[in-house]
């Protein structure tokens, strides 16, 4: 199976030059690794340029998002005849023989057509970060399976998921043909579960190969997990993501369990200094229901007063 290999970088420095060199690192490295650089400006791509020149380097002169600038990279590996594409954060790292793996689950399983590995925290890997995720319509509308739990024998197995994180996903050609690319529109966060629901609607099922590990520098790109740009844009792509697959029911339990306790989940940040990032998600929902899609403009310093 030939794969190509996509990594999105925004000013991701180190980050980049550590996940380049354990896809070069495999057992069977991919056929062709595509760079996607959304005009960072810390010489992020020149450096990769010079350490791995046969990296294939797109250069985009503004930030188009994850979604958009991985579908550049799809795109061109699809048009160079690849059979799937692996996707890849540029915070992710992957020990020896991972690809090797996820190709395997999906030449076992003719059905499965997004395939991802079980993702530990790179600087805590005694812990999962996620073993696939599953759709719940309540916060965040979705949840990551096993999050924040000891890794154990309980994640090492394959499962069925709802979706696989975009950070490491394996994707078959035929689920690109037939459900399209992401969404770019969310710019950045939930248009993974967007797009596996898609493919699930065009026939294909997503699967976590348990057995399979990588590390993951969760958010990194944002600031981390907790902060008010990334809670902003789960806001305003939570209210997208409703209008296009939720009926009343879905929108009534996201209405209960995240819209309404926002001020207790406001109150209980002001300790912690979590409370901005709350009155963000706030924002962003209001802001999704307005109408609004998140811009590179409006993530910018000074785009909202909380950032």
């Amino acid at each position: 199976m030939r794969v190509t290999s996509v990594v999105v970088n925004w000013n991701g420095g180190d980050d980049n030059l550590a996940c380049l060199a354990s896809l070069f690192a495999q057992s069977a490295p991919p056929a062709e690794v595509v760079f996607v650089d959304n005009g960072s400006r810390d010489g992020s791509p020149e450096r990769v340029r010079e350490r791995f020149p046969d990296v294939h380097l797109v250069r985009n002169a503004t930030n188009l998002g994850f979604g958009g600038a991985s579908n550049q990279g799809i795109a061109l590996g699809l048009e160079r005849g690849a059979d799937a594409v692996f996707l890849v954060n540029n915070d992710v790292e992957l020990p020896p023989g991972a690809l090797a793996d996820l190709v395997a689950a999906l030449e076992r399983e003719p059905g499965v057509g997004v395939v991802g590995p079980r993702v530990l925290y790179r600087d805590e890997p005694q812990l999962i970060w996620a073993a696939g995720g599953v759709l719940t319509w309540r916060q965040n509308l979705t949840t990551l399976c096993g999050h924040r739990q000891p890794d154990h024998p309980r994640w090492h197995g394959d499962r069925r998921v709802d979706y696989v994180p975009g950070c490491a996903m394996l994707v078959r050609r035929e689920v690109f043909e037939r459900a399209g690319l992401f969404d770019s529109e969310y710019f950045m966060y939930t248009e993974d579960v967007d797009f596996c629901l898609a493919a699930a609607r065009a026939g294909f099922s997503s699967l976590c190969a348990g057995g399979t590990t990588a590390l993951h520098a969760a958010s990194t790109s944002t600031g981390g997990g907790y902060n008010p740009r990334r809670k902003y844009m789960m806001g305003v792509n939570s209210v997208w993501f409703l209008r296009r697959h939720a009926g009343l029911l879905q929108w009534a339990s996201f209405l209960v369990f995240d819209v309404l306790t926002l001020p207790v989940a406001w109150l209980a940040g002001l300790p912690s200094g979590r409370a901005r990032a709350v009155l963000a998600k706030g924002l962003g929902i209001l802001d999704g229901l307005r109408g609004r899609r998140v811009t590179a403009d409006l993530l910018a310093k000074g785009g909202t007063i909380l950032w």
